[in-house]
């Protein structure tokens, strides 16, 4: 496809495309397309080796999630099949009284039992499609049950890390694709069972009425099957291909269908530019699809002529051996039904094929997933001790590594925080603070050193109790889509979600007057999402943050960039609630807004994930080192009597 250029602007200088700049690069792969391409690159051949064990991978986990239900299915299968070769030899019985000679009322009398036999056996089949459906109906949530929570399982389980590892995130990504797979794989190989059943039921009946109509039956059916297949396989692989340019589609159709982008569409005019980048796409896609459509079109068409041919040939055989009285009438009467039989069955068996095979395919990402997970799950370990109130907490020669980074966010840092302390981390954008906040709130496992707790390494604490006496406000806060007592209340799902817990946490985040102010007050859905939901700007949310954290009262509080979003006053009425855990209670503080650190005991300064100072603010300032020259050049903004930064030795005239 020729690349998507931005009009009327200077090509930025590429060392692959020095003429064009491309507005949507290469996206990554998507997780639903590993099946697709996985079908679009295998043969026929392979699809039908790899077959059989997609299917008993399909009746392992039915059979796992509920064995009476496919015990249930599987016998009404193949109930089905039997009863539909039998409802043939009546159908066959029944033409046979009735062509043979004599008054018509005694050829009636002769074919009541065969018509009764065949009556019956057309009832039960129906009832076993009742059956099969009721069966399959009651086994899919209980699949879709049984699959989701092992995963859930797993993804909850998982250790922090696991999520910076790109690869993670992609096979979680797919992974949940497999879980909506496995309700399809086990559908599919049903279903496709039913076909091969019911191709089963014509061979055994038409090998009955004479060998060689067996073989006239496959050589008309084969053809257009295998048209089928192949066509299958072309659309797989123009499917593929087309991956890209569908997700390029796709993400135009965010650009200029959703809420978030929808003021800056209209303030950059960019109505005209996006809807060129769509033309430009599809103009493309359109005309491989209708390059798809001609060849699909000859290939079925072959399909059909070769299939007429040979089911002409079928009904010339017929006619021979009824000629020659090698057959009777009935029986070529019912060999043309069996006939028609066939090819319905045969045209659902191809379409499962290619089902299971794709769905297959995706469910393997799921287990796949679930096998690589092991790797990030918690060590088995046996009990460890109760964590105790917080007396000490210690950091010696702690390294943290990202994958995805050459350089360690956390460099060899070694610090002691002391029960009722407050903490603050200081640095510039990157220096590490949060990574560190994270070690210390036994989030992430540092990749070397180790840190303290009353003296003993966080490993050797049972993790839960633990975790139970720290608190966290994170930076990057989700917005969980319940009300607003919920996502207070969750800060501590192991007390008592007492309404009066609730709304004093709100008061301490300075976060009461506003959830009363909302329609529904503490019972106001946070999310649009819901009727009668309702949005939250971002200082709003950082109220109901804030609140979460100051729920448990733990012994740890970190607080990580709380007041970014929060006007003056909200920001002041917050960090008094901070200040009056001292003494008290363990706080870890970061912020930008360095006039809000002055009161802390100890300020602890980081760049490029070192740690470079350490003291109180007064024996910072006299230092004159980083800490000094943040503080005074922000306090400069304030200072309306200087004409621009005082020297990082001179006190500033002004806090910020």
């Amino acid at each position: 496809m020729a690349d998507v250029t931005v009009p009327d602007r200077p090509p930025a200088p590429s060392p692959s495309s020095p003429a064009t700049e491309p507005v949507l690069p290469e996206l990554r792969e998507m997780y639903w397309e590993t099946g697709v391409r996985a079908r679009a690159q295998a043969g026929l051949f392979a699809v039908f080796a790899e077959l059989p064990q997609l299917v008993w991978t399909a009746l392992r986990i039915s059979w796992r999630a509920d064995r009476m239900r496919t015990g249930v299915v599987g016998a009404a299968t193949v109930g089905s099949g039997v009863l539909a070769a039998f409802g043939l030899v009546a159908t066959q019985r029944v033409l046979v009284e009735l062509f043979a000679g004599g008054p018509t009322p005694d050829k009636v009398v002769a074919a009541a039992p065969a018509l009764a036999a065949l009556a019956a056996a057309t009832a039960l089949r129906a009832g076993a499609g009742i059956v099969t459906g009721y069966a399959q109906n009651g086994l899919t949530p209980r699949l879709d049950r049984e699959v989701e929570r092992s995963l859930f399982e797993v993804t909850t389980a998982v250790r922090l890390e696991a999520f910076d590892a790109d690869a993670f995130a992609d096979d979680m990504e797919r992974a949940s694709r497999g879980t909506a797979s496995a309700i399809s794989l086990v559908q599919a190989s049903m279903n496709l069972f039913a076909g091969l059943a019911g191709l089963v039921a014509v061979a055994v009946a038409v090998l009955v009425i004479h060998p060689l109509l067996l073989v006239a039956l496959l050589l008309a059916t084969l053809p257009k099957a295998w048209a089928s297949l192949r066509a299958g396989h072309l659309r797989y692989q123009t499917y593929t291909a087309g991956s890209v340019r569908r997700r390029r589609v796709w993400l135009l159709h965010r650009l200029m269908a959703e809420r978030e982008s929808a003021p800056e569409l209209r303030s950059y005019r960019l109505r005209p530019f996006l809807l060129d980048q769509y033309d430009r796409v599809m103009a493309v896609e359109t005309g491989i699809q209708l390059a798809l459509a001609r060849r699909v079109t000859t290939m079925t068409s072959l399909g059909a002529v070769v299939g007429g041919v040979a089911t002409g040939a079928v009904y010339a055989l017929l006619g021979l051996l009824l000629v020659g009285g090698r057959i009777p009438l009935a029986a070529a009467a019912t060999c043309v039904i069996a006939l028609q039989s066939a090819q319905r069955s045969l045209s659902v068996a191809t379409i499962q094929v290619d089902l299971v095979y794709t769905e297959g395919q995706h469910f393997g990402d799921y287990t796949g997933f679930l096998a690589r997970a092991e790797a990030y799950l918690p060590e088995a370990a046996p009990p460890r001790p109760v964590a105790g109130p917080l007396r000490e907490l210690s950091v010696q020669d702690v390294r943290l590594c990202y994958p995805d980074r050459d350089t360690p966010a956390v460099d060899g840092v070694t610090l002691t925080i002391r029960a009722g302390q407050t903490v603050a981390f200081v640095g510039e954008n990157g220096s590490g603070k949060s990574s560190l906040a994270a070690v210390l709130a036994a989030l992430r496992r540092p990749t070397a050193g180790v840190v303290r707790w009353n003296g003993r390494p966080l490993a050797d604490w049972d993790v839960d109790s633990l975790r139970s006496r720290i608190a966290v406000v994170t930076q990057e806060y989700h917005k969980w889509p319940f009300t607003a007592a919920t996502n207070i209340a969750i800060g501590d799902v192991d007390g008592e979600a007492r309404q009066d817990r609730i709304e004093a946490a709100a008061a301490r985040a300075v976060a009461h007057d506003m959830i009363e102010s909302l329609p529904y007050g503490y019972e106001t859905l946070l999310d649009r999402t819901f009727a009668h939901g309702q949005d939250l700007s971002g200082g709003q949310w950082q109220r109901i943050t804030a609140a979460r954290g100051f729920l448990r009262d733990a012994d740890l509080l970190v607080m990580d960039e709380p007041s970014s979003a929060l006007d003056p006053r909200a920001e002041d009425a917050l960090f008094q609630a901070i200040r009056d855990r001292q003494g008290r209670a363990t706080t870890v503080l970061i912020t930008h807004r360095l006039a809000n650190v002055r009161h802390a005991d100890r300020i602890f300064v980081l760049h490029d994930g070192a740690l470079v100072e350490a003291g109180g603010h007064d024996e910072l300032m006299a230092a004159g080192g980083r800490y000094a020259e943040l503080f005074t050049l922000q306090a400069s903004g304030y200072d309306v009597t200087r004409g621009g930064p005082p020297s990082p030795r001179q006190p500033p005239v002004a806090a910020p």
